[in-house]
């Protein structure tokens, strides 16, 4: 029987919070649990934890509302509750060390000062899977709490709704531990081939010589 999955979508609970760039990871998670159409949300593991299926494998959301820093006083004990190995656990989170929209997955490493990673490491380990959500970087380091906790604005939201989407589409293949197989396609949903060029069929003005 295949282990089941936990993505833990990472953010600040409250509606004060819920457009943050550092609700990313919320924000994904609810787009996941709409799209494929999971169980309703219950209050579990001082989070949101919701049940369904992504890719034919049983999965859970969960979106810790003990606020980013202790993330992982929720996100541990429910991998440990439902007796999960440390790969099983998949963490979705804004990541200021990459450029806005851009989206990388890797496995373990450091934290990069993302509090919510600190927290679910010095919990579990590094040794999980992190789907990185590249908010941007303001330039100085004075400035990134200030940055990470304001609204996504409106350039943001050009790039974000459709790189959204393409993660949620994209999304069976974490099921499927096919990592880079999920960025390859969220590369190709964002960037389409090109369609070949239609002939130019405007008439010449070109007059004939003589």
């Amino acid at each position: 029987m295949e282990t089941p999955l936990l993505i833990a979508g990472l953010g600040n609970p409250g509606s004060q919070y819920a457009k943050n760039r550092h609700n990313a990871g919320f924000i994904v998670a609810d787009e996941l649990h709409a799209h494929y159409k999971f169980g309703p949300w219950k209050a579990k593991f001082d989070g949101l934890l919701s049940e369904g299926s992504l890719g034919g494998r049983k999965t859970y959301l969960i979106k810790p509302q003990t606020f980013m820093n202790l993330s992982g006083d929720c996100v541990g004990p429910a991998l440990r509750f439902f007796k999960l190995p440390l790969e099983a656990l998949v963490v979705v989170h804004d990541e200021i060390d990459l450029a806005a929209g851009k989206l990388k997955v890797k496995t373990g490493g450091g934290d990069a000062g993302q509090n919510g990673l600190r927290s679910i490491t010095a919990t579990l380990g590094p040794d999980y899977r992190r789907v990185r959500l590249g908010i941007g970087h303001p330039g100085e380091k004075h400035r990134v709490s200030g940055h990470v906790l304001d609204n996504f604005s409106k350039d943001d939201i050009l790039w974000l709704k459709p790189l959204v989407m393409a993660m949620v589409d994209a999304a069976p293949l974490l099921a499927k531990d096919d990592d880079s197989g999920f960025m390859s396609k969220v590369a190709l949903l964002l960037k389409p081939p090109p369609t070949p060029n239609k002939p130019d069929t405007k008439p010449s003005t070109k007059k004939d010589s003589e």
